[in-house]
């Protein structure tokens, strides 16, 4: 079935706009499903509306339909608050206004994606009651904008507007970064750490642990997959040594000292940070975790929404082990899905997942958000392996962001400085 694809895997195409200038009918046709209520009454779609579906040769898609961001009152800005957190994660933006009613309004929501660098698709809905303006036409044109002209209630330009989604696609989500392909070649080994405990779901393996099965066999790489009690006997039985251990960062002082330190080690989530995210920014906000004190706001932010138990990571293991390194308690605060403060000022540190269930751009902008509030983001697998001592042996596979750190921690030393006052590098972030 298509829609088993994960979202995080899927091109995220956002449609904006204000109230009632047809962005559910132009989902609807796209989709030729009724996907979204289509109502003449302005409002309707109260919440983002996602769909999930193959659009050939592309892929993986995931439509996102927004409500109205010209709403008012106090339901109103709880209806744009919702749609501003889709620009978060938006891989290609779709501007729907009616033919003939270009205006401010549409030129923020323009100023607003191209600031992101998200690519746009200008859609010009109901043609059949109005034609826009041909002066904007051609500047947009000049823009190399991509234009189309649309009746969705009536399936008239929806082609024009499927071949303009297949042409817009990013060349970053075409070629998007792999979780192993530089670290494990094909016909080489790579060992997965796998604990079964309350944290995996019954009869299931945890996201992460699936994706990364799953490109090692894409990449003919092997593939051998043990808990972490088994891991030396595991290793043993091995003619050679394999070219990657990846553990389950619960699991890192176990599978640390079972695993010979001349084979390379990181965790799951250190993979995903890469992955999903910048892993140099978020190497070099985990040593702000040396500068904290007693009584101060830590931010952690999960991508998916679960239900946690007594021992969960992000709520329990991670606040316990980092106040045992700190020397003291700390204020803890904990986010799911895609809620995420927009004042990042009262924190003086983000923990967060590995994003495994969010898609890339969600998770560059959270850390570029960090980044233009001044405030260092780092993730679980990193904090994890900071506050247990192992940091430079979970980095050993990523030599780009080892040496990032240790020239870091050594200007540090030599300013008497803390290794999170000193410039860092933008690393991926100039993606954005």
């Amino acid at each position: 079935m298509t829609q088993s694809t994960p979202k995080s895997f899927r091109l995220h195409i956002g449609l904006f706009g204000r109230r009632n200038v047809g962005k559910s009918s132009l989902l609807n046709a796209i989709t030729r499903q009724q996907v979204s209520i289509v109502s003449e009454f302005a409002g309707t779609t109260t919440d983002p509306v996602e769909k999930p579906m193959e659009l050939l040769p592309l892929g993986p898609v995931l439509f996102i339909d927004t409500a109205g961001i010209d709403d008012v009152g106090a339901l109103g800005e709880l209806r744009i608050q919702k749609t501003r957190q889709v620009f978060e994660r938006t891989d290609l933006g779709v501007l729907v206004a009616e033919a003939g009613a270009w205006g401010d309004f549409e030129e923020r929501i323009l100023e607003e994606l191209e600031s992101r660098d998200i690519p746009v698709i200008v859609v010009f809905n109901k043609i059949d009651a109005a034609q826009p303006d041909a002066a904007l036409v051609e500047r947009f044109e000049a823009e190399l904008t991509p234009v189309v002209k649309t009746a969705a209630s009536e399936g008239r330009g929806i082609l024009d507007f499927r071949q303009a989604l297949l042409d817009s696609a990013p060349e970053s989500f075409i070629n998007n970064p792999t979780i192993f392909a530089d670290l494990v070649p094909p016909g080489e080994v790579a060992v997965l750490v796998v604990p079964i405990d309350k944290e995996a779901p019954k009869g299931r393996l945890i996201m992460p642990q699936v994706q990364s099965i799953r490109e090692l066999l894409d990449n003919d790489s092997y593939c051998m997959v043990v808990k972490e009690r088994e891991l030396r006997r595991a290793l043993d039985a091995l003619k050679r040594p394999p070219k990657l251990v990846v553990t389950d960062s619960q699991a890192f002082l176990k599978v640390s000292a079972d695993t010979p330190p001349d084979v390379p080690l990181t965790s799951f989530s250190i993979l995903f940070a890469r992955f999903r995210g910048d892993l140099v920014t978020q190497v070099l906000g985990t040593t702000a975790i040396d500068k904290l004190r007693t009584g101060d706001r830590i931010l952690v932010a999960e991508a998916c929404s679960h239900h946690p138990i007594a021992e969960d990571i992000g709520r329990v293991k991670i606040p316990r082990w980092l106040q045992q390194y700190v020397g003291g308690k700390l204020d803890f605060t904990h986010v799911q899905g895609h809620d995420f403060p927009e004042d990042l000022s009262p924190y003086k540190l983000i923990i967060h997942c590995g994003a495994c269930t969010a898609n890339r751009r969600e998770m560059l902008s959270r850390i570029l958000r960090a980044r233009q509030a001044g405030i260092p983001i780092t993730n679980y697998g990193l904090t994890i392996s900071y506050s247990l001592g192992i940091f430079e042996r979970a980095l050993g596979p990523f030599p780009a962001a080892l040496e990032a750190y240790r020239e870091t921690k050594n200007a540090g030393q030599r300013t008497n400085a803390s290794p999170a006052d000193c410039d860092a590098p933008s690393g991926l972030l100039d993606e954005l």
